[in-house]
């Protein structure tokens, strides 16, 4: 399924962003994450690339990714934006990608509804690295 791309205007320019859902296993059960990929200058441009988890908390229904309809905003959006331009993405250069990680910047990057995380890059890094089960 092909991804949608939406816009937002800021910074007199406009922005082309999308959110993949996905779900990671954390102490509190499986969680929802949000991948959220921003372009500032077309599809070569220095891609922002942020994992974002969702606060939500445990319910009586089980896992908080059971029932969470966390999905990131315009106005989280433009506020990663803005907190990246300000760490030093150049959105006009070309190729390449501009990472927040939730080791470096998740205490100065602050959102009502989510957090900076690793814990998605950290699920695909062991997955990808494990052997596979022998046929």
């Amino acid at each position: 399924m092909k991804s949608r791309l939406r816009k937002l205007y800021a910074h007199d320019r406009q922005f082309a962003w999308n959110a993949r859902i996905d779900h990671v296993r954390t102490g509190q059960g499986l969680r929802r994450c949000i991948r959220l990929r921003v372009w500032g200058a077309g599809k070569n441009s220095r891609m922002l690339q942020v994992d974002l988890l969702s606060r939500a908390a445990r319910s009586a229904w089980g896992d908080p990714a059971a029932t969470d309809g966390a999905y990131p905003e315009p106005k989280d959006v433009r506020a990663v934006i803005d907190y990246a331009l300000g760490q030093g993405w150049q959105p006009d250069e070309i190729g390449g990608n501009f990472p927040l990680s939730g080791a470096r910047h998740a205490r100065e990057l602050t959102l009502s509804d989510f957090e900076v995380t690793d814990l998605l890059q950290l699920a695909e890094r062991s997955t990808s690295t494990r052997e596979p089960a022998p046929s």
